[in-house]
């Protein structure tokens, strides 16, 4: 068990500490405009989707924690309840940065931070013509928190419809996370990209009913060669490899290999440990439970 250091909140070191905590976040690049049509566009990485039926996305605009003030971003939906929701990638990451700047109410940010304004089909805001997936949304409810400085208004927006470039679809109008090139807001200056050496799948365990790492023998429970993510992939299957199934495999193993310098079991759960991190689940199985 790791030790840990406690913090409470409204501190300096808590405030700082729970955006590091809470990362990565998707970015809200969202534009809005006034009952006058004037245009606003700001980064919120206090945001993420929320459900499906009907879509619900939720972004807060933190009232300034110089003063408390409300953003113009909030200011806007109030007057105008509606925005388009522009997902950021690489390509447009210091320029989403830029737009966070606080000009004065009025100044376009699509203008200064050099993005393309498009219009939307059901919505007054534009979308940005730079960014991946547009969802043009509704807002439903505007929940304000309180009127301290960085207190959250939590933006409740329905979309109602979604645009995607072209150049990221397939045939099935389906998109690869490879190719999307997607970045995230972590805490202090940093963010992360998601370049394709950071993808990886995890089987869903809802496909399957998982025995659960309490039902694992003991021998692999308390293996000092398989970790707690070890053990979660051999805990969701739904049931252990039988008996012929293990003797089949041992004897096509044998028939290539010399398999007694494989007798120590502690040798054996390094090979599982191995097979279990390219996402060789019945393999590791079989090498764990095979008795030579």
């Amino acid at each position: 068990m790791q030790e840990t250091k406690s913090f409470e909140p409204n501190t300096k070191s808590f405030d700082n500490l729970l955006k590091h905590a809470i990362s990565p976040r998707p970015i809200c690049f969202a534009s809005t405009v006034d009952k006058e049509g004037n245009v606003n566009l700001s980064p919120f990485s206090f945001f993420n989707i929320m459900g499906q039926n009907p879509p619900i996305c939720v972004f807060s605009p933190l009232r300034k924690m110089r003063d408390g003030s409300t953003k113009h971003t909030l200011e806007n939906i109030w007057e105008q309840p509606e925005c388009v929701i522009n997902i950021v990638n690489y390509n447009i990451v210091q320029q989403q940065s830029l737009s966070s700047v606080e000009y004065p109410k009025g100044v376009n940010e699509f203008v200064k931070a050099g993005l393309t304004p498009i219009p939307s089909e059901m919505v007054q805001p534009p979308r940005v013509a730079e960014s991946p997936f547009q969802l043009e949304c509704k807002v439903r409810e505007v929940i304000s928190i309180s009127d301290q400085p960085g207190a959250a208004n939590i933006v409740v927006a329905e979309i109602v419809k979604m645009h995607v470039q072209k150049q990221f679809l397939n045939d099935d109008d389906n998109v690869s996370p490879y190719d999307l090139d997607l970045v995230a807001r972590m805490g202090e200056d940093f963010y992360c990209r998601v370049i394709p050496e950071a993808i990886f799948e995890v089987e869903k365990p809802t496909r399957t009913i998982g025995l659960g790492i309490d039902s694992l023998p003991d021998e692999v429970k308390f293996s000092k060669f398989l970790t707690g993510n070890h053990l979660g992939q051999l805990g969701n299957v739904e049931a252990l490899p039988s008996q012929e199934l293990i003797d089949n495999f041992k004897n096509q193993l044998a028939s290539r290999l010399d398999i007694n310098k494989f007798k120590p079991i502690e040798v054996r759960h390094q090979v599982a440990s191995k097979l279990l991190d390219q996402g060789d689940v019945q393999s590791a199985w079989f090498w764990l439970l095979m008795d030579i």
